[in-house]
């Protein structure tokens, strides 16, 4: 490995990573959906989902257009350019300088170039799932909420062929009890809803049999992993440029089509941050939290490398372990190459020159194999998570769910989150997330 290990960061308790995350609130691409389709996931293409996404909102500037919703739970909200911090505008007019086009809608189909960042907040407040669907909800009788609850596995009604899901086994408050109803959803996320199968003995069968797991049904958990691989330049920030404690870290982003290695359209995505994130670069804060630094980041949209999610113990407690395995195809590394050439270009623009230095580990003139070797030692995740759990035909020997989300050959059990995306979208994935739960509360209700 290039890297040495690092925490995954990950949203526990109720709502999720949206209780942590940045609010991005983009969309995956129209051909995001449409390859669901054609990858063998009828019913999720575009306009089959169109629906739950505008079912979910409210566009605070665009509800009324027929690609939006205006009266949904999740507010939208985009922040005017004015309010954008010294990095956010820095990087905007650089952009627009190098001839990538204004998008004033990212979630637009067809949109593309430099736009503000939609973002799930309300009044500067953050809206989580929780904020937006289960606050709501709580006094309803046909509803139960468990704090401190910690998910072991799932419960059978039986040990053979044709055996029903029936409840979970739950640590709760220091005891161990049993949460039965009809059906099983699990909504762990990409990472623990497929430890929670492996656990339950549905997953690969040689791992399984690694840990001592009992294999109900051997099937590709945890093999198809997928995140954004991304390179970030520190800028250090001159004193005018510098946000106070708390600003938001990021409200503009550059998606671009690379024409590189036969990717599609918006392959890749440049951001701004104004300040390092909140589970990073504490340790060069200046006094009361000042940001000394802010980020130019570019990373792989549209990936093609795929890691794996393994059990480390059958222990519940105990974390499973990522081998992320990014930028292992020639093609992630091609345009993941061409990415940070074009971030090098930017950084020296004097737009971005005006607000700090771009701390540049890279020469000028540096050659393919040293950007790779480079990408290789500094790319990180975006926390971006999915295809733990993938969806596709009964046929596809890497599909976990068939395509209303039911655990192929467990009766009973569904998993509904990141974890059944095909691969990881051509967006931070908080909305698409939200809208599969959207889809499928619809289809299981109807």
């Amino acid at each position: 490995a290039a890297q040495e290990p690092r925490t995954y960061w990950r949203g526990r308790g109720v709502g999720g990573s949206s209780a942590i995350n940045g609010q991005i609130a983009i969309r995956a691409t129209v051909e995001d959906h449409d390859d669901w389709a054609a990858a063998g996931c009828p019913g999720w293409t575009y306009a089959d989902v169109l629906p739950a996404l505008n079912r979910l909102e409210s566009d605070l500037r665009y509800g009324e257009r027929l690609y939006h919703g205006a009266d949904g739970p999740i507010p939208i909200y985009r922040a005017p350019v004015s309010l954008w911090g010294a990095v956010d505008q820095a990087m905007a007019e650089a952009a627009l300088d190098e001839g990538y086009a204004w998008a004033e809608d990212h979630n637009a189909p067809g949109a593309t170039g430099l736009s503000p960042y939609a973002i799930n907040s309300r009044d500067g407040a953050r809206v989580s799932t929780n904020d937006a669907y289960l606050e709501g909800a709580r006094g309803r009788n046909t509803l139960a909420v468990f704090g401190e609850a910690h998910v072991d596995r799932v419960l059978f009604d039986g040990d053979g062929e044709g055996a029903r899901a029936v409840g979970v086994r739950v640590l709760q408050n220091g005891a161990w009890r049993e949460i039965r109803g009809g059906e099983v959803l699990l909504c762990a996320g990409a990472v623990h809803s497929p430890a929670i199968l492996m656990r339950s003995g549905i997953g690969p069968a040689d791992h399984l049999g690694e840990l001592g797991v009992a294999v109900r049904a051997a099937l590709a958990v945890g093999q198809g992993f997928q995140d954004h691989p991304a390179i970030f330049l520190p800028v250090r920030l001159k004193d005018h440029a510098r946000p106070p404690a708390g600003f938001r870290h990021t409200n503009a982003c550059v998606r671009y089509s690379s024409g590189l290695a036969g990717a599609g359209p918006n392959d890749m995505m440049i951001v701004a941050m104004n300040r390092f994130g909140d589970s990073l670069g504490h340790h060069v804060e200046g006094p009361q939290g000042e940001a000394v630094f802010g980020l130019l980041g570019v990373w792989v949209n549209q990936c093609v490398s795929r890691g794996t999610l393994s059990l480390a113990s059958a222990d519940p407690m105990v974390q499973p372990v990522l081998e992320q395995n990014m930028l292992a195809d020639p093609s992630d590394r091609e345009r993941m190459r061409d990415g940070v050439r074009r971030l090098l270009d930017l950084s020296r623009r004097a737009a971005v020159t005006a607000i700090g230095q771009a701390e540049i580990r890279l020469a000028a003139d540096a050659g393919d194999d040293e950007i790779d070797a480079y990408a290789l030692r500094n790319a990180g995740d975006t926390q971006h998570a999915t295809s733990t759990c993938p969806m596709g035909a009964d046929d596809d020997p890497a599909a976990v769910v068939d395509t209303d989300c039911r655990v192929r050959g467990v009766a009973g059990l569904r998993v509904i989150d990141a974890s059944v995306m095909p691969f990881v979208p051509r967006a931070n994935t908080h909305l698409t997330t939200v809208m599969i739960a959207e889809h499928m509360a619809a289809r299981i209700s109807s």
